[in-house]
């Protein structure tokens, strides 16, 4: 069955069961079901608009439908709030809205059926006063002390500066699922931890070496992401964007441009597509790099670490020299790229590619056939494909364990659908197969480029646009981007307001649904291999932590 036809049929579907459903032109990219599939295949995204009774019953018919929970969030008009849940099925996107009046906003939650919009709709909650009916945990999320109780930073008349303390209370009072019996005993570890990572708490309840439960306490690194997105112009919300997490500021700042790009009715130049696709790919080689030797040296395999190390930082100096930046920050902007590519620059990736295919050939097998590397990843830190998917988990953590989708491949945008790749999937769902995976994403992003050049290089001429002129869009229009970032599909709604600013920025992080497998996928693991197992996933804090 078609995407288009799926769409089609579930929506008669629901209208046949009294739901009364308003398919809605969005813009370009958003569009009404029912298209043709030549139309879906080039926007991808279909926008319905439900009553708010029945936004619970939806999300149990489009969990029998097979569609899977993206992303959800909200937005604060004069006198109601508009709230969004995003599903995806066979690369078709669906946004699901409904709206809730002021002065009682409630809604039925969808966390009862997806597990994956549990941590959404408590962030929602703490940032409008959305109650969200029947939630299976409603403790407050990404609220932690900094605001007095009532406070809801994301309505439109809280002020940017927040209303601070002059010393904000400790979080001391958190209520931490407890663990009773002989022998159970609780390890607290962080927020503050000795490393250079940023804050994160970990409370455990273990039995000697062996854990029995993990819960997590994020949001200490809140930076007000979505409020002081308001107001911008789109240059300086691109900038805001590739720092939502600085690992990944080309995925996050191509969404959000893609974001405006789709409200502006704008197409960005097929050579700055191209380059946009090499600026990703490295993006994601880099950090996959850093990944795997960090995984290596938390097993005290400290030759392979100190190897993917050094290749990493050889390939953030090749970044500098070509793009001008190491971590390639501020390369993407409104309408294309700032950064061209000339002959002298292709033939210098090129040759690097070639480097580093001939030293992992050389370095993977002493990986491969180290027997105490294999005794503390193999088996450890098992992530059940059927736990993998309930909580939509992404990229390597969700490939790893059989979840086989990729938005380049099976909702391609380009320059990805100009090309032809493989998307590495595992079933084994342990630390290796995230390690595996993450080696055999390398190979094909190498594939990647080389085509993207091939491409640059043969197609478009030396001296073809990289940027298209800017037109200021409507108020009110909207767009919805969707990238595969190196940890997973990345999800950025933006609106505008009058004279080009923004009125609402929401990124989603692949990290948002990749944290709340951490805690199942220690479970039965010894406390001492938490590190690697936590390694393994490498969720940002600071891309979960708006």
């Amino acid at each position: 069955m078609s995407s288009s036809n799926w769409a089609t049929d579930f929506l008669n579907q629901l209208n046949n069961a009294e739901f009364f459903i308003v398919p809605t032109l969005m813009n370009r990219h958003l569009t009404t079901a029912g298209q043709s599939d030549e139309d879906i295949k080039n926007n991808n995204a279909v926008l319905w608009n439900i009553e708010s009774k029945h936004w619970q019953q939806f999300s149990q018919y489009a969990i029998e439908q097979n569609l899977r929970w993206v992303a959800g969030w909200a937005e604060h008009a004069e006198t109601l709030f508009i709230v969004n849940a995003c599903f995806e099925r066979e690369g078709t996107y669906l946004l699901l809205r409904t709206h809730v009046n002021n002065e009682s906003p409630e809604l039925p939650s969808q966390a009862t059926v997806y597990p994956a919009a549990n941590r959404s709709e408590r962030h929602t909650q703490d940032m409008f006063g959305i109650n969200f009916i029947g939630h299976p945990d409603n403790r407050r999320w990404t609220q932690h002390k900094a605001w007095a109780v009532g406070s809801y930073p994301l309505r439109k008349d809280f002020p940017v500066q927040g209303e601070p303390q002059a010393v904000t209370p400790p979080d001391m009072d958190y209520p931490f699922v407890k663990a009773y019996g002989a022998g159970v005993y609780e390890i607290p570890v962080g927020p503050v931890h000795a490393g250079i990572i940023e804050p994160g708490h970990f409370r455990f309840q273990a039995v000697g070496e062996l854990i029995l439960n993990l819960e997590e306490r994020l949001g200490y690194t809140h930076k007000g992401i979505e409020k002081i997105a308001e107001d911008r112009t789109p240059e300086s919300l691109a900038r805001l964007a590739g720092r939502v997490s600085g690992d990944t500021t080309v995925g996050h700042c191509w969404a959000a441009c893609m974001a405006m790009e789709q409200a502006a009715d704008i197409q960005i130049p097929p050579r700055a597509s191209l380059i946009r696709g090499i600026l990703a790919e490295r993006e994601r080689i880099a950090n996959h790099l850093g990944d795997m030797g960090g995984i290596c040296n938390d097993v005290a395999f400290v030759f392979a670490q100190m190897q993917f190390t050094r290749l990493r930082e050889l390939c953030l100096r090749t970044n500098a020299t070509v793009f001008g930046h190491r971590l390639l920050m501020d390369r993407i902007v409104p309408g294309g790229v700032i950064s061209d590519l000339s002959a002298a620059s292709c033939a210098l990736i090129t040759q690097e590619i070639s480097q580093l295919r001939n030293e992992l050939s050389e370095i993977m097998p002493a990986v491969d056939l180290n027997s105490s590397l294999e005794d503390r990843i193999y088996t450890a830190g098992y992530l059940l494909p059927e736990i993998a998917a309930a909580f939509g988990t992404l990229g390597y953590v969700g490939r790893a364990s059989g979840q086989n989708f990729d938005v380049r491949r099976d909702s391609p945008y380009s320059p990805y659908d100009q090309v032809v790749f493989k998307v590495a999937v595992e079933n084994q769902g342990d630390i290796a197969s995230r390690f595996w995976v993450r080696y055999k994403e390398i190979l094909s992003s190498l594939k990647l480029i080389e085509q993207f050049i091939a491409q640059l290089v043969i197609a478009q001429p030396a001296d073809g646009e990289i940027l298209t002129e800017w037109q200021p869009p409507k108020a009110g229009s909207e767009g919805l981007g969707i990238v595969e970032g190196w940890r997973g599909e990345i999800v950025t709604h933006i609106r505008f307001d009058t004279d080009n600013k923004i009125a609402r920025f929401y990124p989603r992080d692949p990290s948002t649904l990749n944290w709340p497998a951490l805690e199942k996928l220690v479970l039965n693991n010894i406390v001492p291999d938490f590190p690697v197992c936590n390694k393994s996933l490498n969720g940002s804090y600071s891309g979960n932590d708006l």
